[in-house]
């Protein structure tokens, strides 16, 4: 089935040095970008991840340290990557909750200004899981009929996911072909950031989900406790949890 679609949509996928969404790097990503009239672009890259890729990692993804040591970082690629995303929804293979989050903080790293919640996501395997619960292998060959060879390859898994998720639409009658609707069907959450550590709760207020102020509004929290703001500036949190914190603060302090 050909996706009905208001705006070009990005399927992309990320090889990385580990599954730290605030300390690891990206070593691969391939897009694809499919167009409204169905005209299809690809774009694959090979990049410096400017740390050391851990051997497990590699032996996953079959990418050393040898095979992109002359290659670009991602920050001398951010604005070509950017471009080639520039106006298009976004969607992947468990991409909400890692390929996404790594992306949004690679480009932080860049200093390139991304805004990714403009974007709808389609995220294949959350639609998948919902479906059958299976992995991107099974899923391509219970969807497509097809074995998935090169899987863990960057362009091969991109590749995979576009095709699984048209064959999806094929499959499942109840499930539109719009990517407003799909972005809303395979979400799990509400978040404000991406990893949930921020959330929304059922008036819009942003609101934390974990530790001792779980479920407590943010801006009353750092009205009254302004050391958690440091001690979250100054923990392992991703980048972009931290991007969306300091917007609540200065967004209190412009209230007064």
């Amino acid at each position: 089935m050909k996706l009905s679609l208001k705006n070009p949509i990005v399927f992309f996928d990320l090889e990385t040095t580990g599954l730290n969404v605030a300390s690891d790097r990206i070593v691969e990503i391939a897009i694809l970008k499919v167009h409204v009239d169905g005209r299809e672009e690809s774009k694959s890259y090979r990049v410096n991840p400017e740390m050391p890729i851990p051997k497990q990692s590699s032996e996953i993804h079959g990418i050393y340290d040898e095979d992109i040591k002359d290659c670009p970082t991602f920050k001398e690629l951010a604005k070509e990557v950017a471009k080639f995303f520039e106006g298009c929804d976004i969607a992947g293979f468990n991409s909400n909750k890692f390929d996404v989050p790594v992306l949004a903080e690679e480009f932080i790293r860049a200093e390139v200004d991304f805004d990714m919640k403009k974007r709808k996501f389609v995220d294949v395997q959350t639609i998948f899981h919902k479906m059958e619960k299976r992995t991107l292998s099974a899923a391509y060959k219970f969807y497509c009929d097809k074995d998935l060879e090169n899987a863990h390859a960057a362009e091969a898994d991109t590749i995979a996911t576009y095709e699984v998720l048209k064959a999806q639409l094929d499959r499942y009658s109840d499930l539109k072909n719009d990517i407003d609707y799909l972005n809303d069907f395979s979400s799990f959450n509400n978040n404000a950031d991406f990893i949930g550590r921020i959330i929304f709760d059922k008036d819009g207020n942003e609101v934390f989900n974990f530790g001792k102020y779980k479920g407590k509004k943010v801006e009353e929290v750092l009205a009254k406790d302004l050391g958690y703001y440091g001690w979250m500036m100054n923990g392992d949190f991703p980048l972009f949890t931290k991007k969306i914190l300091t917007n609540i603060k200065l967004r209190s302090f412009n209230k007064k």
